[in-house]
């Protein structure tokens, strides 16, 4: 028998396979983490299916969906029976728990699996974690200069058994416009979302989770506008770390690349730092100078990420003081100092 399942009870099912039976394209868009895509239509039969709907009428849509289904059924079962046990059970969903959901149901669940529906489909879904992305986490930002290392200091923190999330690395960007070098194809902004609520929902929400501090945007993805919101009004713990210290990180991390690469992007900045300098920068990396471009950039950077902090009012701000280029050393300090957050 078929049942139907509210979002809030899709994490009832661990280890349930998820089918998504959109089109291609919905998938690639957005689609719940872990998810495998059986698509009843392909994005070409999708659109005709939707013209012949919008021109025609209900009816005159749903048979040429059955047209285009029908010789496709058997393929349906065969590819679901090669990814998982026969009879094994299924949720499925399409976008708001309709005629397709319904219809691939039927067929599952006539070939003998145990199938769920999602009730309300991907729609539902994404509300749901929109709400919860913005729950009252227990958010401590971890904020610096660029180049204090912020996320090592995240990466040693986890290590060290605390609850952390690393929006970078979601977001497949560092932030700056250098950010996407080295980098893989930055998802799309659902999919960072839904990844986002697939790292939170592990956490536990009496207990602190340290996050980057970030700009609205990363890259070409942005963060929703609650969660950043929350973001700005959480504590942050700012590291004060030494600007020989944080030339000397930078040129380590961004030294592998080429001249060519590095200008590409300096290009980018020059309209903000201004001809003179922007010059002189491109040519300490034409001359192999990284430290002296680097120099110059951190004075942009530097007076970009301080009028960051001040345009929030009233923020909790705790100084780390005693930061060196060890972002273990930083992160050690950081524990050291959170009791203050409650007192």
């Amino acid at each position: 028998m078929i049942q139907t399942i509210g979002a809030f009870n899709l994490y009832d099912y661990p280890g349930t396979p998820i089918i998504d039976v959109r089109s291609p394209a919905e998938y690639v868009n957005g689609h719940i983490p872990n998810a495998v895509n059986i698509p009843i239509f392909n994005d070409e039969e999708r659109a005709l299916v939707g013209t012949r709907y919008n021109q025609a009428g209900k009816d005159a849509g749903f048979l040429l969906g059955l047209e285009i289904t029908g010789p496709k059924l058997a393929g349906f079962v065969k590819k679901l029976n090669g990814m998982f046990p026969v009879h094994s059970p299924l949720i499925l969903y399409c976008w708001r728990g309709g005629l397709r959901s319904n219809a691939m149901a039927w067929l599952f669940d006539k070939a003998g699996h145990d199938v769920r529906i999602l009730h309300g489909g991907y729609k539902a879904f994404r509300s749901f974690i929109r709400e919860q992305i913005t729950y009252a986490w227990q958010f401590r930002i971890i904020g610096g200069m660029t180049g204090s290392g912020k996320t090592d200091t995240l990466r040693y923190l986890s290590e060290m058994g605390e609850q952390v999330v690393d929006l970078e690395a979601l977001a497949c960007h560092k932030g700056s416009v250098f950010g996407h070098l080295g980098q893989e194809e930055q998802p799309t902004n659902e999919n960072f979302e839904n990844e986002l609520w697939e790292k939170l929902r592990f956490l536990d929400p009496t207990k602190p989770v340290y996050l980057e501090d970030e700009s609205r945007s990363i890259g070409k993805v942005s963060l929703p506008d609650s969660l950043y919101v929350r973001m700005q009004l959480s504590p942050l713990f700012l590291l004060e770390v030494a600007p020989s210290d944080r030339v000397k990180r930078l040129v380590e991390e961004y030294g592998c690349y080429t001249g060519e690469e590095l200008i590409e992007n300096i290009q980018k900045l020059a309209k903000y730092i201004g001809g003179d300098v922007h010059q002189t920068i491109i040519t300490a990396v034409q001359n192999d100078d990284l430290p002296k471009a680097t120099e110059l950039l951190l004075n942009y950077y530097d007076k970009k990420y301080s009028e960051s902090i001040m345009r929030v009012k009233d923020r909790y701000i705790l100084p780390i003081e005693g930061c060196t280029g060890d972002s273990r050393h930083n992160a050690e300090l950081i524990l050291q100092k959170k009791s203050a957050i409650n007192e």
